[in-house]
């Protein structure tokens, strides 16, 4: 989470490549025994981590063009990443609608996902801002414990309280996320191309 600017070996910005296209392999890679599950137990899930910060993401929603992440920040960076995993639940929802696909904010969990952050943000900009931007973001835990609170939610509750290709905050709040997370043309988009990327790897 807000790291600096680095690549995967395959080429993707290392936010996008970790948090979107991984997850994009490893759904794939499952996909043929998860709707065998759900022809035979009625019961499949993909629970998706995505975050707030989904809402900060670069001019459009979604750059594809890798390279060109380099030029914008990396708050912004991690905030594309993040709307991927929010589009591609609700896409994954209407392409396979016998699977039950959300997405999730855990909320804020204090562990080393913050140790960039303390480096780079907010050593820099002071402590005033640390407490401004954990006040602003829904749903505070103090353990790694509370912060699996809502994706536990989403894998164990009844199935029929779950809205598929639905957002949630903590802890089981539905939420319709940011302007570009509403982006049915660019939720499509993000699927092809992201097959096309698999693709092009031979997935």
């Amino acid at each position: 989470m807000a790291s600096p600017y680095s690549t995967t070996k395959e080429g993707y910005e290392i936010q996008f490549g970790t948090n979107h296209m991984g997850h994009a392999l490893l759904t794939k890679l499952l996909l043929p025994t998860l709707l065998d599950t759900a022809s035979t137990h009625g019961d499949a899930r993909v629970v998706t981590l995505t975050s707030a910060g989904h809402a900060i993401s670069v001019p459009g929603g979604l750059i594809f063009d890798q390279p060109k992440l380099e030029q914008q920040s990396t708050w912004k960076r991690y905030g594309q990443s993040k709307l991927a995993n929010l589009l591609f639940a609700r896409e994954l929802a209407e392409r396979h609608p016998q699977l039950t696909s959300v997405s999730i904010h855990p909320g804020v969990i204090f562990t080393d996902l913050f140790q960039s952050l303390r480096a780079n943000i907010f050593l820099k900009a002071g402590l005033w801002m640390y407490g401004l931007f954990f006040f602003l973001l829904p749903g505070h835990f103090k353990s790694t414990e509370g912060g699996a609170l809502n994706q536990t939610w989403a894998a164990t509750v009844r199935r029929e309280e779950l809205v598929n290709g639905a957002y949630y905050k903590p802890v089981g709040v539905q939420s319709h996320g940011s302007g570009n997370a509403k982006d049915r043309g660019l939720q499509k988009k993000l699927w092809e191309w992201t097959e096309a990327e698999l693709s092009r790897h031979g997935y």
